[in-house]
């Protein structure tokens, strides 16, 4: 008995250790799946935070704006860069004809110290306000009449601002200034219709119902403002580039696109049902001879304008790569950095060279370098990560057709589209207060006013108005028939 106590102990120690393993083994196992479910809690809760933003985003009465995140270094407020400083601002040119007032010094001893004045100079300031009380200009015309003895036929005299069919029903009508401004504010200034009447009252003192201010945009969209249009639409083809995006719109309650065709010449809107290459190829033909800047959308990848010289908008595909980037570690984010490094840097090259910094030579250089490197950072292989694979499939085609880089062997094409972009801007502002168009001649009218629009305030150092008013009233022309 005695010996087998040591075996005993042996055995049972043997035992002992057995257990404390497989203990081990379970609280690993416990601890393993411990952390999953803190993992999936987490993702969970991530889940269910975004799920109440989202109940609450659709709650509230209005879309917020926000996007919820911070501009890591957002720009500066106050005047930007390149508009001087700011040391006083000149009178307006009515200020010559008007009659100053004296305004003498009314002290005689220094208010600070009780010395006494000297006369130093007299600073002549100036006050620009609206009259106390608007008054609208009204030209009053006798118009004689006089009957035919033989046929009975009325005959009325003439005047170059008078109408033939104004009389009776008619006989009071707004004239073209009036009209213009409400045009302008409408198109040009992103008013709705229903809020006109009342603005115009407040500061012209004039009367004029919304539904006059539509019948005349109609027709004047299907007349002077109307070949206006076509001859900006036609212009586009002669273009030497072209910036294009587009967004949602709505005629009557149904979906449509707003397309914008910005170039340095005009800026062209077109409203449709759809947004495909046969919409896109209205302006921009196959045998287009300039460069078109778009965004990734499919209609620009048409058989139809494969022979069209594109450039894909930079910030668009270093946006595509940021994502996939942002979604990887290790190795696997290499492809996407050297990529997103090479457009930045090729990006800020062609800002060096408009800046002036960089002379055409060394541009030329650098820019014939990084489309070196980009070639080699796009070269056919297989990435066994799907996301890389399809990064790499998707920029590498865009740049073997040469619509990546193509801003640095033509530094007069911008690398992004963002100036169609900010064309499209009033009109999304606008769609939010106006529910896009009621009728298809109302979106033919959107788009013919505010294509003449952007185009008057390009090539005219004019105000909207003054610019649409001498486009629908000319020097020596006649008044427009039932303009109301």
């Amino acid at each position: 008995m005695i010996g087998r106590e040591p075996e005993d102990k042996r055995e049972r120690s043997e035992d002992l250790e057995e257990e404390n393993q497989s203990l081990r083994e379970k609280l690993t196992q416990v601890q393993t799946e411990k952390d999953r479910l803190q993992t999936e809690n987490d993702r969970l809760r991530e889940e269910v935070n975004k799920l109440e933003k989202l109940l609450r985003s659709k709650s509230r009465s209005a879309t917020p704006f926000s996007k919820g995140k911070r501009k890591t270094h957002p720009k500066r407020s106050g005047r930007k860069r390149g508009q001087g400083p700011f040391r006083r601002r000149d009178a307006p040119p009515a200020a010559a004809a008007a009659e100053p007032v004296d305004v003498p010094m009314t002290r005689m001893r220094c208010p600070c110290c009780g010395g006494e004045l000297k006369w130093q100079r007299t600073d002549r300031v100036t006050t620009t306000d609206m009259p106390a009380q608007p008054q609208p200009e009204v030209n009053v015309y006798d118009v004689a009449v006089c009957v035919c003895t033989s046929c009975g036929k009325n005959v009325r005299g003439e005047h170059p601002e008078v109408a033939a069919d104004q009389y009776g029903a008619t006989a009071h009508r707004v004239g073209p200034r009036l009209k213009a401004m409400a045009h302008a504010l409408h198109y040009g200034h992103g008013v709705p219709v229903r809020r006109l009447p009342a603005i115009l009252l407040e500061t012209t003192g004039v009367t004029m119902t919304q539904g006059a201010i539509t019948r005349h945009a109609l027709k004047q969209a299907s007349g002077v403002v109307g070949h206006a249009y076509q001859e900006a639409r036609a212009g586009i083809r002669q273009a030497p580039v072209t910036y294009t995006d587009d967004t949602s719109w709505a005629i009557g309650g149904e979906p449509a696109q707003l397309m914008v065709f910005d170039t340095d010449q005009a800026t062209v809107y077109q409203i449709r049902p759809q947004h495909r290459n046969q919409e896109v190829r209205e302006l921009v033909p196959g045998d287009y001879l300039g460069t078109l800047v778009t965004d990734r959308g499919t209609s620009y990848e048409a058989k139809a304008l494969e022979g069209v010289h594109q450039q894909k908008c930079l910030s668009h595909l270093m946006r595509n790569v940021k994502e996939v980037v942002e979604t990887k570690s290790g190795p696997a984010r290499m492809f996407g950095e050297g990529v997103l490094k090479t457009l930045k840097q090729a990006n800020q090259l062609w800002r060096d060279h408009r800046a002036g910094t960089l002379g055409e030579e060394a541009f030329r250089q650098q820019g014939q370098e990084m489309e070196d490197q980009l070639t080699h950072q796009l070269r056919p292989r297989l990435f066994s990560d799907p996301d890389n694979q399809c990064l790499l499939d998707g920029i590498g085609l865009q740049h073997d057709r040469g619509h990546v880089l193509r801003f640095l062997r033509n530094p007069a094409v911008e690398p992004t589209n963002n100036r169609a972009e900010r064309a499209l801007r009033p009109a999304v502002i606008a769609r939010k207060v106006s529910q896009c168009s009621k009728t298809k001649r109302g979106a033919d009218a959107f788009a013919a006013f505010t294509t003449v629009i952007r185009t008057i305030a390009k090539k005219a150092n004019t105000s909207i108005a003054q610019g649409l008013h001498s486009l629908l009233h000319p020097p020596g022309s006649a008044p427009p028939q039932n303009s109301g």
